[in-house]
């Protein structure tokens, strides 16, 4: 296998077009190992054709790309047998039990039959699923089946994983449990390369993020420094009746920077003790007062007009 001591993944001007239409848009990054990278963007920003690209699956039509020391596409088949894959969709067999599909998944990387059931046992405690090793996919939760999904990923003892939506549609509890997992997975020293649409999960579990729109990356850093480049720290959302009088009234005295989304106006600062006091004088309207945080940043640069496709 290539030396990997070089950035575990590396995208130089990575382009892809569907005839006119440019998907990713001469984008570069890199991804070091150990650390987590977050791929962040409104839906047909380029996200899942960027992760796509990274495993071989889609032909870049411009650009270097490298990925575990193989250049890819040419050397895609190989890089893939040290990477895994969680997709956006569960492609559980159902008709097998749990121990089944991990049983098959780990034949595609041509592991003899000692080697499966010696690494069996290991993932069925990592995805917290031993009681459920003779049970049918279709009899799982949705949590079980996405945990079993990311336990399936470690079967060929991989050094990379790319995580397309990990937690999407999870309850809470079953989230909390995958970033737990992820977590783990990372302290052990694999990369993880993630798209989520969950802002707080990319500042839960990201050592970088990448915000991209249009196939292009809008900017890219640690979630802290994206915010404090981007938000003063202090976030103050305030609704209730009269609110745009009481703003051109009382709040614009203060200075702050503010703007209005539906009916609640979001005001931004780094000192609002006296604008707190402020709105505790008016019993009429309600607030939030929040530290800044991602997802400000990411609508500050992707809008806020909603993307249905």
């Amino acid at each position: 296998m290539p030396d990997i001591k070089k950035p575990i993944i590396s995208a130089h001007q990575l382009t892809k077009q569907y005839g006119n239409n440019t998907v990713v848009n001469s984008i570069d990054f890199c991804v070091q190992q150990g650390s987590c990278c977050g791929i962040l963007g409104p839906n047909g920003a380029g996200k899942t054709t960027t992760l796509r690209m990274l495993m071989g699956h889609v032909l870049p039509s411009k650009g270097q790309l490298s990925v575990l020391g193989w250049n890819i596409p040419e050397q895609a088949r190989a890089m893939r047998q040290y990477a895994g894959i969680v997709p956006q969709q569960d492609n559980l067999d159902p008709d097998f039990s749990v121990t089944q599909n991990l049983s098959v998944y780990g034949q595609y990387f041509g592991l003899s039959a000692a080697e499966i059931q010696e690494r069996i046992p290991k993932i069925l405690a990592f995805s917290a699923l031993e009681q459920k090793a003779d049970a049918r996919v279709t009899t799982l939760s949705g949590g079980m089946q996405r945990r079993l999904s990311l336990g399936r990923t470690l079967i060929n003892d991989p050094q990379l994983i790319v995580l397309d939506e990990p937690t999407t549609g999870l309850d809470p509890q079953a989230r909390q449990l995958i970033w737990q997992r992820l977590r783990q997975l990372k302290n052990q020293g694999l990369t993880l390369v993630l798209t989520t649409h969950y802002m707080e999960e990319a500042e839960r579990l990201c050592d970088d993020i990448i915000i991209m729109d249009q196939g292009c990356i809008l900017e890219q850093g640690a979630p802290r420094e994206l915010i404090e480049r981007h938000i003063p720290p202090n976030v103050v959302e305030v609704h209730g009746v009269d609110l745009e009088l009481w703003h051109q009234d009382v709040a614009a005295q203060f200075e702050l920077h503010s703007e209005t989304i539906g009916d609640t106006r979001f005001y931004y600062g780094y000192e609002v003790a006296p604008f707190l006091q402020a709105l505790n004088d008016n019993p009429e309207l309600r607030y939030l007062h929040r530290p800044a945080n991602l997802e400000d940043v990411f609508l500050k640069l992707t809008g806020r007009d909603l993307r249905d496709d």
